[in-house]
């Protein structure tokens, strides 16, 4: 049985356990505006080398600052987790960014990540934001994932987060649209 909740500080690290493999032999990038996709294979057996070393000191401070961590445990173990940190940014100061969304492999496709996506977004409706802001790895999987959500190409993207992560696909989804049982 899968169970849900918030973590705590002292769990954030657990992140790093979730098994992120996937075979990606697609990637899109940007041309003109458009999104563009070509063939390009990468075996991501797990996590890049110094990932967690690198990512943890700024989840930790998305965790201090206020941010919303909420994760899926499976027989104790955490097999997903979704990140909204509440700090505002954008042109009208309204958009949320989802930090964090990584489901384990063997629990995709089952409409988890889904779940995880709409309760970040219903977390940022509470928060009073305009947008949830993706920073997405430009991975077919991923990008359709967040396309087929409802989330669209950020026509100006945010500068510092495109300057941390340039090759990835910046894409916003409306908070304020009409909700409904997929939103």
């Amino acid at each position: 049985m899968i169970d849900e909740r918030l973590l705590r500080r002292d769990e954030v690290a657990l992140v790093w356990g979730i098994d992120r493999r996937e075979v990606i032999e697609e990637i899109y990038s940007l041309k003109d505006g458009k999104l563009v996709l070509r063939p390009e294979f990468y075996d991501m057996s797990g996590w890049p080398e110094g990932e967690a070393e690198h990512y943890t000191p700024i989840l930790l401070d998305c965790f201090d600052c206020g941010g919303w961590f909420l994760g899926l445990f499976d027989q104790g173990g955490l097999i997903g987790a979704v990140v909204v940190d509440s700090r505002r940014f954008g042109p009208r100061n309204e958009w949320l960014q989802l930090k964090f969304l990584h489901l384990s492999h063997a629990y995709r496709r089952r409409g988890l990540g889904a779940y995880l996506f709409r309760l970040a977004a219903a977390q940022a409706r509470r928060l009073a934001g305009g947008a949830l802001y993706v920073s997405a790895t430009p991975s077919r999987n991923t990008v359709d994932f967040y396309t087929g959500l409802g989330c669209q190409l950020c026509e100006e993207p945010d500068e510092q987060l495109y300057r941390l992560e340039p090759e990835d696909i910046h894409l916003l989804y409306d908070l304020k649209r009409k909700c409904g049982p997929n939103n």
